[in-house]
């Protein structure tokens, strides 16, 4: 491993050794989408065996990839939940992609280990596969934005204290899976897109990478509010992982000043009871959160598609 992949000035002594090893598997992985057009079942698997490779060693005691916790280090203080690669899909149209890292204190088991509340994360963070490759991570005292310096290479310390802009009329949604959202949801976003003759009387721009890590990435820098809702009993599939995706994204964006809830509740707060449980998630800046929440209140009859003026939402 390279011992100067990431500056280190704002990670605690006790996670560099796991950081240098993400920064490390995260350049070369890096390298790999640039050298050309490679199979996403391929670069899935060089993704994952980068990771783990750079990982042994670093005082994980518990490695959680998505296939199952294993157990690299008896005697490792850390526990990791890690996505190795995030929409590996986009490598086919030269689209961005992502890899989603977590940290826990580490307990006698792995369940112990992973299925507490996201509140006890300890760091969390990701890594952009674009134009630029770019990780972001946080260690509960703010978010610092790293850029990969290509001659190096190394990942450069570019902001130490990054915030969601507060106003953006922006949103992120699957619109393809309208019919299968909660009405609330529904509700809301038929009110962005009235523009100025609804009742936001705002007009809205809508967003949407087909990239967790990406449309993060998006949220962070611009501001505005990701939506992915779930739908109903036909449609479970569509939620995100609670413990892999929803818990660092949530430590990342309460960090920025910014909100992440299962649309009522904070998802810092959620204690999963299974390692796969998904939930939806809604994310991004403050007041937009609070607003889409507070559609989850309203009576029945304004959440219709036929009713007009739901005036406490005006913008």
């Amino acid at each position: 491993m390279t011992a100067d992949r990431i500056e280190e000035a704002e990670i605690p002594v006790a996670l560099r050794p796991a950081m240098r090893a993400l920064a490390d598997a995260g350049a070369r992985l890096a390298q790999s989408i640039r050298r050309g057009i490679i199979p996403p079942q391929s670069l899935e698997r060089q993704a994952r065996t980068l990771f783990q490779t750079a990982l042994a060693g670093t005082g994980l005691r518990w490695l959680d990839s998505g296939d199952g916790a294993q157990e690299l280090d008896p005697q490792g203080a850390l526990a990791m939940a890690l996505t190795p690669l995030d929409a590996a899909a986009n490598v086919e149209i030269d689209l961005s992609m992502g890899t989603l890292f977590s940290l826990y204190p580490a307990r006698d088991g792995a369940e112990a280990s992973f299925l507490r509340c996201p509140g006890e994360q300890i760091a969390a963070g990701y890594i952009v596969y674009g134009p630029r490759c770019t990780m972001v991570a946080t260690f509960g005292k703010g978010v610092q934005r790293y850029l990969l310096d290509g001659d190096g290479p190394c990942f450069r310390l570019v902001e130490s204290a990054a915030r969601i802009p507060g106003c953006a009329f922006e949103f992120a949604i699957d619109v393809a899976n309208y019919r299968h959202w909660p009405r609330p949801v529904r509700a809301y976003i038929d009110d962005c897109l009235a523009g100025v003759d609804g009742p936001r009387q705002k007009n809205f721009n809508m967003r949407w990478l087909a990239s967790l890590v990406a449309d993060t990435h998006r949220i962070l820098m611009h501001g505005g509010v990701f939506l992915h809702p779930g739908g109903d009993s036909k449609d479970k599939r569509s939620r995100l992982r609670l413990l892999h995706e929803c818990a660092p994204i949530a430590l990342l964006i309460e960090q920025a000043g910014g909100q992440a809830t299962d649309l009522s509740e904070p998802i810092l707060s959620l204690v999963p009871t299974d390692l796969r449980q998904r939930t939806p998630m809604v994310f991004g800046s403050t007041e937009k959160v609070a607003r889409i929440a507070a559609y989850q209140d309203l009576p029945e009859p304004e959440v219709s598609a036929l009713f007009g003026n739901r005036g406490l939402f005006r913008a």
